[in-house]
């Protein structure tokens, strides 16, 4: 039988196996008769997430880096065609039987072994929270500053200094954080609403902001910035290679828990339809939205201006500021409600099911995504954004080929639902085969990761900066010595290996290679931990 349908099972566990600790309602399979969630429903869920600061400014850095703004919508483009793939691929399997990410990685990493990649998986989540709560406290501190100069800003300060935030800007902060925990608590079914009411809306401001645009600045011919500065194939390919890997990144995340969405759709067609109609083109788009719109800032205010918060500060009419920065804060919950809340949610209440339920677990993420400091993240998105997408990409790429080889090469779309919720039941605790092809399907990048974000030494340099009453006093010396501070350039690591492991210096080609590999990143995780899951993985139900 094909895995494009459910398959013609009851989808209920049995009485006992809801008094097993690994159960409770919301890690439940969810059956057909409870689904609601169309294909409509499905791409107004993209497009509320699509539709966010990241994505109106992701062209920003491929121009930067010499390419034309063709190029970088299109790489936008065929990245997320790309990442449509994995997507739909594990979207099946949380259609056909109804259950959540982290329920569905039982059948590869076992029980307790799920673990390992639903709390990856919520940890880069909990960041993504934290980031975007801090761009909607930042679009309501300039919302309330546009109607009332000053209320907000002369506030006397009550938070420490290393904190890095005013009264103000913690007060508005709290109070889109506050809004996102609604949400939370209120359930899926609200998630639904919010994203189906918002989706035409932020689509309608997006094309008004292009015909601002496109009359302020004198026509698409005077502000599409961006002309290639590239001398060959060979130059341009240097810079497509990371971008297209950083741009498969930016979704990878969603691609493993995908089945926390499809799992409501109402079948295959609208799960696949809604989500082939919802991101590629959707994601295109608003980056050509932002492309053309920094272009128009260079006519209009003679400098490219990225950040739309940065814009909105630019304009006189106290009204258009309102109704934009009103319409930033709407695209910002639907991002981060969809995208950044649901997957911890279910990975947090998968640790402990009898304990914490799918809204408790949407709470712990969201005080995680305090506790990071988003909005020192913020100080540097670029280096957030572009540099660790490739890097969580290396530890999500093999995750989604265990998962799609899993399902439809060694279990072939057969899944017992009972034994999901047996701590001892056929799949095992942990699958130590999951576990191999993880760990040898991320070692090829390893290397390549270390070059990028340079050596170890600099946390400690990183963590006097986030949280510095955190870190020992013994230690605080290290970031001021020269040497332990490595150079991200490939030559520059190689010497610091080899420093490190001089007996190893026979390998320094090998490893030299290994980093050039690195820009392929989730192609190269995803590819061998498919390849070697494929050959090695367990089946568990008869075809």
């Amino acid at each position: 039988m094909s895995v494009a349908e459910p398959p013609p099972v009851r989808l209920e566990v049995s009485p006992e196996v809801r008094d097993s600790p690994l159960y409770n309602d919301d890690l439940a399979p969810v059956p057909f008769e409870k689904r609601s969630w169309g294909a409509l429903h499905i791409a107004s869920l993209w497009v509320g997430m699509v539709v966010c600061i990241p994505t109106y400014m992701l062209a920003s850095s491929m121009i930067e880096q010499g390419m034309s703004w063709t190029q970088a919508i299109f790489t936008i483009f065929l990245g997320n065609v790309i990442v449509l793939l994995p997507m739909v691929l594990n979207g099946m399997a949380g259609t056909a039987y109804g259950i959540s990410f982290p329920v569905l990685v039982r059948t590869s990493f076992g029980t307790i072994g799920t673990h390992i990649p639903s709390i990856m998986r919520a940890l880069v989540a909990c960041g993504w929270f934290g980031i975007q709560t801090a761009i909607g406290g930042a679009a309501i501190f300039q919302l309330v500053e546009a109607i009332r100069p000053g209320l907000l800003s002369g506030l006397d300060p009550v938070l420490p200094a290393w904190v890095g935030l005013s009264t103000g800007q913690a007060i508005t902060f709290a109070i889109f954080w506050a809004l996102n925990v609604y949400f939370i608590v209120a359930g899926t079914e609200s998630i639904k609403w919010l994203e189906t009411l918002a989706a035409p809306f932020l689509l309608l401001m997006g094309l008004a902001l292009l015909g601002w645009a496109v009359q302020a600045g004198g026509g698409f011919d005077r502000i599409l910035i961006g002309k290639s500065r590239f001398s060959s194939s060979a130059e341009f390919l240097r810079v497509f290679w990371p971008n297209l890997t950083a741009m498969v990144g930016f979704w990878a995340t969603l691609s493993l828990n995908i089945p926390d969405f499809t799992r409501y759709a109402k079948s295959q067609k609208a799960q696949i339809a809604g989500q082939a109609l919802g991101l590629p083109l959707p994601m295109a788009l608003f980056s050509f939205i932002g492309v053309a719109t920094t272009g128009a800032t260079i006519v209009v205010f003679g400098e490219a201006i990225w950040n739309p918060v940065t814009l909105l500060g630019r304009f006189d009419s106290p009204i258009v500021v309102m109704i934009s920065l009103f319409v930033l804060a709407v695209a910002t919950l639907t991002t981060n409600i969809a995208a950044n809340v649901i997957a911890p949610a279910n990975s947090f209440a998968n640790v402990w099911p009898r304990r914490i339920s799918l809204r408790t677990g949407g709470v712990i993420a969201a005080l995680i995504g305090v506790a990071i400091l988003p909005w020192k993240l913020l100080a540097d998105p670029s280096g957030y954004v572009f540099t660790w997408l490739i890097g969580y990409s290396a530890l999500l790429g093999p995750i989604a080929g265990i998962m799609i080889a899993d399902y439809f090469i060694v279990q072939r779309g057969r899944i017992l639902l009972d034994e999901l919720y047996k701590l001892d039941g056929c799949y095992g605790r942990i699958s130590w085969r999951a576990v191999t092809a993880l760990v040898l399907a991320v070692l090829p990048n390893l290397p390549g990761f270390l070059a990028q974000v340079r050596t170890s030494p600099l946390w400690y340099e990183s963590m006097l900066q986030w949280w510095p009453p955190i870190v020992p006093a013994s230690v605080r010396g290290l970031a001021e010595h020269p040497q332990l501070v490595a150079a991200m350039r490939r030559e520059a690591f190689l010497d610091w290996f080899g420093g490190l492991a001089p007996g190893l210096d026979h390998l320094r080609g090998a490893i030299g290679t290994l980093v050039d590999i690195y820009p392929y990143a989730w192609f190269v995780g995803f590819a061998v931990a498919f390849v070697i899951y494929a050959l090695i993985g367990r089946r568990v139900a008869k075809p």
